[in-house]
């Protein structure tokens, strides 16, 4: 099937579609990272909330375009599976918003920032290795350095979540515990933000594997 769709005419617009999602988590991401800066709380999470709506719009237009498409790029399923990964990044970021307003919390531990900057770390990876796709066979080493750098940030900031948790456990353990069960609350789910990146590290690698 792989030299037959090579000889087909290529749907090239599933390119242009991950690109636009990519542009979309990195601006929810620098959002996020202002937001965990303190800087104006309630507008970066109504930009991120709009980012995400974006995103949703963009997703499902790419499985509308799998549907309707004789030839994609590479394999339907690996489609999918890429964009879905991208799309539950951005979901995630929007759970923690939702987190954020719902305990009204306004600064961050010094932990939360740095992983915010994680966050962007990752998300601009992964928006460098997007465009890579359309010629992959081209940038597989690329590609390869991307997802292993995002690996990377994955790793540290499981670091910093674990030791943000100690942090929190120290100062509010034994006389604040509601501060400690938000404040882990919200590591959590920055530390699943950093996982759902590396999630779609994973998938570009396969679909590169697959194809080169």
């Amino acid at each position: 099937m792989n030299w037959f769709r090579k000889l087909m005419p290529r749907e090239d617009r599933f390119f242009d579609l991950f690109e636009r999602h990519s542009r979309t988590i990195v601006g929810a991401a620098e959002a996020l990272n202002e937001l965990l800066a303190g800087k104006d709380t309630e507008q970066h999470c109504q930009r991120i909330v709009a980012l995400e709506n974006e995103a949703d719009e963009i997703a499902r237009e790419v499985l509308l375009a799998v549907r309707r498409s004789f030839i994609t790029p590479f394999d339907r399923g690996d489609i999918k599976d890429l964009i879905m990964s991208m799309d539950d990044a951005i979901d995630m970021m929007h759970k923690t918003v939702k987190t954020i307003r719902l305990f009204e919390q306004t600064s961050f531990d010094p932990r939360m920032q740095e992983m915010g900057g994680a966050i962007v770390q990752a998300a601009k990876l992964v928006a460098e290795a997007i465009p890579l796709l359309d010629r992959m066979g081209a940038n597989s080493a690329r590609l390869s350095v991307l997802t292993e750098e995002v690996v990377k940030v994955e790793g540290r900031s499981d670091e910093l979540h674990e030791q943000g948790l100690k942090d929190l456990f120290r100062r509010h353990g034994g006389s604040n515990p509601m501060a400690y069960i938000i404040g882990s609350e919200i590591y959590g789910e920055l530390e699943k933000v950093v996982d759902r990146f590396e999630d779609v590290a994973n998938e570009i690698s396969g679909i590169v594997i697959e194809n080169v």
